[in-house]
């Protein structure tokens, strides 16, 4: 029987709700541009998250040396341009606002600090995996005022690799000083989170938060639960189910 001595977590829709945080952020900006312009704010933050989805949908290695300042604004102008306005100015205005007014809706999940530290308390190391930029990241670390309770921060473009590959999670072990067998990956993507652990010989607890479906044919993670509530009794009685081949 193997025990589980680090915990891995993904930040963005495992610790802490991104997914509502950009949206009210994003449908601000709208709805000033529609103040200011005439222009239908629905569309706009439609056409906002369409691209935002495209955009980590599709992260690849060979982006993690763009800032992402840069990116948001190119998404917004396009987003501007998929409903008819041509404009950068206008652009670089709605990225800057969306930056500022993102902040004010960084908030953790109810319990997720409550989480980090009785893991710690137990003496469990505790390390934080992200696709996410350096240049926002930290920010966001601080804002919500987890980093005392981190023992290592991967972020993508600084580490050079991204979810899923294994050798992130592997070297995320390493530094950590343990074993793969000896970890445990909490994330709320099934693609970027759990397959990628899994790979590398991790235990994995998904947290879907979505209710998304298992991908055909995908091998299941070591356990599933809705809520980061519920990741502290798993990781509790899961040493042995820990231990691969046992």
């Amino acid at each position: 029987m193997v025990a589980i001595e680090v915990v891995l977590f993904d930040l963005d829709d495992t610790l802490h709700d991104d997914t509502a945080a950009y949206r009210r952020a994003a449908l601000r900006v709208a709805r000033d541009v529609e103040a200011e312009r005439g222009i239908d704010a629905v569309r706009l933050d439609e056409a906002y998250a369409a691209e935002v989805h495209g955009f980590w949908g599709g992260l690849s290695a060979d982006d993690l040396t763009a800032r992402i300042g840069g990116v948001r604004q190119q998404l917004w102008a396009r987003a501007l341009a998929a409903i008819g306005v041509e404009d950068d100015a206008l652009a670089q205005r709605c990225a800057r606002d969306y930056n500022a007014y993102r902040r004010e809706y960084f908030a953790l999940f109810p319990g997720a600090l409550d989480l980090l530290r009785s893991l710690r308390r137990s003496g469990k190391r505790i390390g934080l995996v992200t696709n996410g930029f350096a240049e926002t990241h930290h920010e966001k670390i601080t804002l919500l005022k987890i980093r005392d309770v981190l023992d290592a921060i991967f972020i993508a473009d600084e580490v050079g690799m991204l979810k899923p590959d294994p050798q992130l999670f592997a070297h995320a072990c390493q530094v950590l000083g343990v074993a793969p067998q000896s970890a445990a990956m909490v994330g709320d993507r099934y693609d970027r989170d759990i397959r990628g652990a899994l790979d590398a010989g991790l235990f994995t607890i998904w947290v879907n938060v979505r209710a998304e479906e298992l991908p055909a044919g995908a091998p299941p993670p070591d356990a599933t639960c809705a809520s980061i509530l519920d990741v502290g009794p798993i990781i509790e009685a899961a040493s042995p189910a820990a231990a691969r081949g046992s």
